[in-house]
């Protein structure tokens, strides 16, 4: 095996990509052109929702669904700690309260009986939303959140940055893709280079909700519309030099600005990359299948295994994670032998800004227990049989001595 390094993650750019960029380029457009608008509508189309925003990144798209659900100072949300901080860091933007709840062992995603616990233990009103997270790229049932939803007047924000592709399975036996909008009021992506899609950086919002889209797309640039969508006010003076019969008739440079917003728009080249990403993205989904299962069969009991990520029918596998025993050693021993794996994550309510607001080690046995012993295995479409054979080996190494 050559020393080359293998990292967990790893983008895949062909020179079809290159030469989408290349194009957009040399276009009349690198901002706001056409290309932008194209991957939105193939992006719908692949998620199987009726909109989708094209955003700067997977935070700002959370930030986005936050303001356009009219999240404000002392609003109580309830996410999982098993997760990137933006999915929580989103509600504390707008002054919103997070409020954890533990994790289901076994799939490692926000537990549905700790969610439930939290809002019978308050009066109705109480809190305002729920952000699912699925986490490593396993579908969270949203059907159930729907239905408890639904019971305690909340919305829901899918945090779908690890799972274009991925689904669970319906009361009906139905596939309900991630993202697809049919549960969710809104549903996040992220094209962060490890991720399935890159863009270099990019995220986008999904939805079925018409209003919800239209708030967003202002508030993704600085909250300024033009055109039909505007409500103009043309003084006197306009109307005379401009020679205009009245205030229904405006020139075309003309634009308001409705609501605060932000800078939160991303780059013509950039969506010309994720759409020529786009393209690939179901071979890219088979080849991690391919490589979960693998990684499932080699480990399955294993003695020094606690729990891995597993062969999971609709996972999208962003990450393939293992608990193991003694696992800061092990992950020494893989860097030493040039296998870069991650830890994801260390659980949000342990962050010293969370807590600040008395979260404390121990709140959450699960999500705390997963977090000290997970490691995330290299896991990434041109990941090659050969690098996947010396990850497994160099484990059963580590533990055989």
């Amino acid at each position: 095996m050559s020393k080359q390094p293998i990292p967990y993650g790893r983008q895949h750019i062909t020179d079809e990509d290159i030469t989408a960029v290349t194009e957009a380029l040399q276009s009349d457009y690198l901002t706001q052109g056409p290309r932008i608008a194209e991957f939105e509508k193939v992006f719908a189309e692949y998620i199987g929702c009726r909109y989708a925003v094209a955003v700067s990144n997977g935070t700002a798209a959370l930030h986005l669904c936050a303001m356009a659900l009219g999240i404000k100072p002392g609003d109580k949300v309830i996410t999982t700690p098993i997760t990137f901080v933006a999915s929580a860091n989103c509600i504390r933007y707008c002054g919103g309260e997070v409020v954890f709840a533990d994790i289901d062992p076994e799939t490692y995603l926000l537990n549905i009986n700790s969610v439930k616990a939290l809002l019978e233990s308050s009066p109705k009103g109480t809190y305002k939303g729920i952000i699912p997270v699925d986490f490593a790229g396993r579908a969270v049932n949203l059907e159930a959140y729907k239905e408890l939803a639904n019971e305690y007047g909340l919305w829901i924000i899918e945090d779908a940055c690890h799972a274009p592709g991925g689904f669970f399975l319906d009361s009906n036996n139905h596939k309900q893709f991630c993202g697809n909008g049919n549960f969710a009021d809104l549903s996040i992506f992220s094209f962060h280079p490890v991720k399935h899609i890159a863009c270099g950086e990019g995220g986008m919002v999904t939805t079925n909700d018409e209003e919800l889209f239209h708030k967003l797309t202002l508030l993704r640039t600085h909250g300024i519309t033009k055109g039909d969508n505007v409500y103009p006010y043309i003084n006197s003076i306009e109307l005379a030099s401009g020679g205009y019969k009245d205030e229904t008739e405006y020139p075309g440079w003309y634009m308001e600005m409705q609501q605060l917003g932000y800078n939160y728009r991303i780059t013509d080249f950039q969506a010309a990359l994720g759409t020529s990403q786009l393209k690939r993205a179901n071979k890219g989904l088979e080849r991690r299948r391919e490589i979960a299962h693998i990684y499932s069969e080699a480990f399955r009991d294993k003695p020094y295994i606690l729990g891995q990520s597993g062969d999971i029918e609709g996972h999208a596998y962003h990450l393939y994670v293992l608990e193991v025993k003694d696992r800061l050693n092990l992950y020494l021993y893989l860097r030493k032998n040039h296998i870069f794996s991650q830890i994801h994550y260390i659980p949000a309510h342990l962050m010293p800004y969370y807590q600040e607001f008395g979260y404390k080690e121990g709140d959450f046995p699960h999500a705390e227990n997963y977090y000290s012993h997970c490691i995330s295995l290299p896991m990434f479409p041109t990941l090659t049989s050969e690098e996947q054979q010396y990850v497994i080996k160099t484990i059963d190494e580590f533990y055989s001595n």
